[in-house]
């Protein structure tokens, strides 16, 4: 059972590898949840949230495997997609590819994990309603 696992985290592994790095390319819902799993083994809900005028892109403890997920699959897609193209609209592709990939924390109870989305500070305004 080792050795096959061993075999799908490398097959997985090389897939992710050939996908284009770019970091002028726009985040997609399919990377990113391939991204989490890769990471995590689950599709963590992510968030965009402002605390005292700064944006943060987060990682929240909750994902979709869990029977108390609120979201069905496509809900989460949906969701994700938004959270996704505020992202891209503001230029943060790369810097969010970068840590989802690099973070050595992992999402815990109670804990989510969160990036302070330092470039959008002069953009708020234009996403807070």
């Amino acid at each position: 059972m080792q050795r096959l696992g061993f075999l799908l985290l490398l097959k997985l592994d090389s897939v992710l590898e050939l996908k284009p790095t770019d970091p002028s390319n726009p985040l997609a819902v399919e990377e990113v949840m391939a991204l989490l799993r890769y990471r995590w083994h689950a599709s963590y809900d992510v968030q965009l949230v402002v605390r005292r005028q700064r944006l943060y892109f987060q990682v929240m403890w909750a994902y979709l495997e869990q029977q108390s997920f609120p979201m069905d699959e496509q809900a989460y897609r949906n969701h994700l997609g938004e959270v996704l193209e505020v992202v891209n609209r503001l230029g943060l592709a790369a810097v969010v590819r970068e840590w989802l990939a690099n973070t050595p924390d992992k999402p815990r109870l109670g804990k989510a994990l969160s990036l302070r989305l330092e470039a959008a500070a002069g953009l708020l305004e234009e996403f807070l309603v």
